[in-house]
């Protein structure tokens, strides 16, 4: 069955309609809040959330792209979880496991290197992004997520964030010389990583 007879069945009520159109988003709308807020909980958490509230809202949805629609809700469900860590003390922009200990290497970055050296290096390297990206503010990482890492166009990102797209690309411009910049702070720790993928 289509995407479209599914929404249309799911604004009725079929429950089994819109857990198969959970099935076909959940993976993607929980990669963008694992990006946006760097945990995994809290990412699991918020795509739960945008979930259910897109059930309680099927009925308005109307026309225009359903993934941009979702990607949406999952996006406000982010800023609220960030304005609620906001109002929190918080002690390390590095994620913790339960028992305390930091994470070794962030989920959403691959590491296929097979010298140790270059392991290394790749583990840094994957540090200094995931700190440059979760330092941030949240509307220039929430751009750098849905173009650089999902690929989005413009006119989607727009759309998804009901923002014009002049201020997508402006955003994104001020948000790639930020990550620039954060990175080039780690340039000297890391040299020959850098080269690499500064080519």
């Amino acid at each position: 069955m289509d995407e479209t007879a599914l929404i249309s069945l799911a604004q009725r009520g079929d429950l089994e309609a819109f857990n198969r159109l959970v099935l076909a988003y959940q993976d993607p709308l929980f990669n963008i809040a694992l990006r946006i807020l760097g945990d995994e909980d809290l990412a699991a958490d918020a795509t739960q959330e945008a979930f259910l509230h897109a059930f309680q809202k099927i009925a308005s949805y109307r026309s225009g792209s359903f993934r941009g629609w979702l990607i949406r809700i999952v996006t406000n469900a982010c800023y609220d979880e960030l304005r609620r860590q906001k109002r929190r003390p918080q002690t390390s922009l590095e994620p913790f496991t339960a028992e305390g200990e930091e994470v070794e290497s962030p989920a959403w970055l691959s590491d296929d290197r097979p010298s140790v050296e270059a392991r290394l290096e790749q583990k840094e390297l994957e540090h200094a992004i995931e700190h440059c990206l979760q330092a941030l503010p949240p509307p220039f990482r929430v751009i750098v997520v849905l173009a650089d890492i999902e690929g989005l166009d413009y006119a989607e990102i727009a759309a998804a964030l009901r923002i014009p797209v002049g201020t997508v690309k402006s955003r994104l411009a001020r948000a790639r010389l930020r990550l620039r910049d954060c990175l080039a702070q780690f340039q000297e720790l890391l040299p020959s990583a850098f080269r690499r993928t500064r080519k």
